[in-house]
């Protein structure tokens, strides 16, 4: 298979360029450390709980693209699908902190367990509070029993979106974790995929289907999903996905959620809106209503052809800061 083509400098310094891209683009709105693959708002509001988000690069726009206004405060941003080292979680953290404590929110992946685990060890060394809330909602990665041991994928959105509105509202650590992590509980994914994305500095893919196969349960990475079959249509591979999703919570009649269809990377708005028609049919069969509805790119892998579908199960709490209006680069509400 032929190396995937983009348009890049050095490929071994991309996370930085971007970076610097994405500032530019924010109008003075954020910052980038100096010497630091970290962005942090211009102007972060004192006296309030920071949320920290971050992970590997190549997913954009997550998790830099979420930094903004009732969003995140600051991103540590790892080279592609790679963790970010405990300095630069540091950094970002005191960079972030106004006195009321760092909440971070990332996917649950080793490398970054690990990194930001001690980074916030180092962060509290120097007095700085932190709190932290892993986000593990894909379905196909471990059984319920062992939902610890879950990846993280699009349901970091949601969480960072209600975290986010948590932290620019209330002056506690802890409510704005116990809110978080509210919001991780009741959210479940699942993806699928059909072509694998690459790594720009090596250009190998970063994982391999036939010409008519498909990936149900595929990871953002390219890890392993819960079966590899042939293609079929777009209705019978929702219907799957949401076979999976809807029992795990479970999710019941009589419940509202948010709905997130997700573009892995190149999959057209087409595909994600034909998809969401089959979702939302099975919704309304099974009693269960759609309080809001958000398709396009939140987090990818770089050209992977494939979308994951999210559910968050609501209540008034989390509708409250879920819809509370939002700006960033990748993400604007009202």
């Amino acid at each position: 298979m032929s190396r995937p083509k983009k348009i890049l400098n050095d490929p071994s310094g991309v996370v930085t360029e971007l970076l610097d891209g994405l500032v530019l683009a924010s109008n003075g709105r954020m910052i980038r450390l100096e010497g630091k693959d970290a962005i942090v708002r211009s102007q972060i509001p004192n006296d309030k709980v920071a949320l920290l988000i971050g992970g590997g690069s190549g997913h954009e726009p997550m998790f830099p693209g979420f930094i903004g206004d009732n969003l995140a405060d600051g991103a540590a941003c790892g080279q592609v699908f790679a963790a970010p080292a405990p300095d630069l979680v540091l950094a970002a953290t005191k960079a972030v902190d106004r006195g009321r404590g760092v909440l971070y929110v990332y996917g649950n992946y080793a490398g970054d367990n690990m990194n930001f685990d001690i980074g916030a060890e180092m962060a509290a060394d120097e007095g700085v509070n932190v709190r932290t809330v892993r986000v593990w909602d894909d379905v196909a990665g471990a059984p319920p029993e062992r939902i610890t041991d879950r990846r993280g994928i699009a349901g970091d959105f949601y969480v960072i979106k209600i975290a986010g509105g948590a932290a620019a509202t209330l002056g506690s650590l802890d409510e704005v974790y116990r809110i978080a992590a509210k919001a991780r509980d009741n959210t479940r994914s699942m993806g699928v995929a059909i072509a694998a994305g690459s790594i720009p500095e090596t250009g190998a893919l970063t994982f391999e289907l036939g010409p008519d196969e498909i990936e149900i349960g595929m990871g953002a990475h390219g890890e392993p999903g819960i079966s590899r079959q042939k293609l079929t249509t777009a209705d019978a591979i929702t219907e799957q996905m949401m076979a999976a999703i809807l029992p795990d919570l479970p999710f019941r009649s009589g419940d509202e959620v948010a709905l997130l269809i997700n573009n892995l990377g190149a999959t057209t708005m087409m595909e994600l809106l034909v998809v969401n028609r089959c979702v939302r049919r099975i919704l309304g069969n099974a009693g269960i209503a759609v309080h809001r509805t958000d398709v396009g790119s939140f987090l990818t892998c770089q050209e992977m052809a494939g979308l994951s579908v999210t559910l968050l199960r609501l209540d008034d709490e989390l509708k409250r800061y879920l819809d509370m209006p939002a700006a960033s680069l990748a993400y604007t509400s009202n």
